[in-house]
């Protein structure tokens, strides 16, 4: 019951914008057509994978419809996704954003749902992780459902840990710094091994180094604190690996695909990405490492013992939108019940979904399955979204991308590339 469109930034660029699904037209196609979703490929993927099974063929069934998935990269997405709500009318149904796209703009454009939640709710609303639904508000009105969640840890290749006498994993963010360092090196049969690797030095990747010192990129009252020590700290720990060999010469072109292969074929020691990775990494049909890559929470420095069990790394989230141009919100409002259901969450889980709600950790089906099921808990405790939400946030984005790697490459001093960067984010942000 599920069709896939899969739209890349090269087809998106090459005429897509030109295309507009509110020309479909008819009051009988609008009941009986394809139930439209725009989303990313991820939740497509979490949705009808193999272990946990189709969540949505029910529903599908029940309702008489196909699922349509159509597929963007997340910067197409939201343009696409918003560019359809801003029309007269349009036949994507249900939409998915992520948290930080829930921006002013948005609530001109999505149906608020709080409506939908009093006279229909979705299944026990107080097992969601309220952090979630909150991130998903603007004005004070919820305009998305979270579905799928993205917590940040560290992973480790504890054979390669071993072959330089380290016996268990780092207890502090100074001792994984001490770890990368040492774990980098030529193992026995060739490989270059680098301690630490991640996918560039962006925002959503520096944070969660940062976060070991408890710092932050942007504060949630909208202060860029990129030249305060914590972000200072993990900035000068990236160059300092970098120089020593311990961090990727060609850090600035990997994407989270390069960093999967780096880990499985014991490239990298270990890596800092979302938790769910821990699944590719082990894949036994592509990992030389099968079973021996771990996952933790991300290490808090020190210096913060007796504040935290782990650093509040990033966590991002991804929810459900009902465009207000829609044609089938009632019907929308049921996929969103359907989805999120905590049957449904479950057998998302089971499919490699980071999930919304707190009984999935509970039920053994997926903690008996996912070894780092409570090194999760302890993070979504005390974890943060990587930035706050305003419409300036992929510009920031791009200055912090642009500085760091000035920072980590030695074109400029750590100090002198933050503060450049404050300056030229501090405008961008809301008064």
């Amino acid at each position: 019951m599920n069709q896939r469109t899969t739209l890349d930034r090269r087809q998106f660029g090459a005429g897509i914008l030109g295309l507009s699904f509110a020309g479909l037209g008819g009051v009988a196609q609008a009941q009986s057509g394809p139930f439209n979703v725009f989303t990313h490929r991820v939740m497509q993927t979490v949705s009808t994978g193999a272990q946990g099974g189709d969540i949505t063929r029910d529903w599908a069934q029940k309702n008489g419809v196909t699922v349509q998935w159509t597929t963007f990269d997340t910067g197409p997405l939201q343009e696409r996704l918003f560019r359809e709500a801003s029309l007269g009318e349009t036949s994507v149904d249900v939409g998915f954003v992520v948290n930080t796209q829930v921006v002013p703009r948005a609530a001109t454009l999505f149906e608020p749902l709080d409506d939908y939640l009093k006279k229909d709710p979705v299944e026990d609303p107080a097992d969601i992780f309220p952090g979630l639904m909150q991130g998903m508000k603007v004005g004070g009105k919820q305009l998305a459902i979270p579905f799928r969640h993205a917590s940040s840890g560290l992973h480790y290749n504890e054979e390669i840990l071993a072959e330089k006498g380290f016996s268990k994993p780092p207890a502090t963010i100074e001792e994984m710094i001490e770890i990368a360092r040492a774990c980098s090196y030529r193992r026995a049969d060739g490989t270059q091994v680098v301690g630490l690797c991640t996918p560039g030095v962006t925002y959503p990747n520096v944070i969660d180094l940062a976060r070991a010192w408890d710092g932050d990129f942007i504060t949630p009252d909208f202060k860029c604190a990129a030249d305060q020590p914590p972000m200072l700290n993990a900035i000068r720990t990236l160059r300092e690996l970098f120089q020593a060999n311990a961090f990727p010469r060609n850090f600035a072109t990997l994407s989270p695909e390069d960093v999967n292969v780096w880990m499985q074929q014991g490239r990298a020691a270990m890596s800092l990405q979302s938790m769910g990775r821990n699944r590719i990494y082990n894949d036994p049909q592509k990992s030389k490492f099968p079973g021996k890559i771990k996952t933790i929470a991300v290490p808090a420095s020190k210096s913060l013992a007796g504040k935290y069990d782990a650093a509040p790394a990033k966590v991002e989230f991804w929810g459900m939108v009902i465009p207000k141009n829609a044609r089938r919100k009632d019907l929308a409002w049921s996929f969103i019940k359907a989805m999120t259901s905590k049957e449904a969450t479950l057998k998302a889980a089971l499919n490699g979904n980071g999930p919304v709600r707190a009984s999935t950790y509970a039920d053994q089906s997926f903690a008996g399955t996912v070894p780092y099921a409570a090194e999760e808990l302890k993070v979504l405790k005390v974890a943060r979204v990587p930035l706050p939400a305003f419409d300036e946030a992929a510009r920031a984005g791009d200055l912090f991308k642009e500085e760091a790697e000035a920072a980590v490459l030695g074109m400029k001093t750590p100090e002198e590339a933050m503060a450049s960067l404050v300056k030229r984010v501090q405008p961008l942000l809301p008064a």
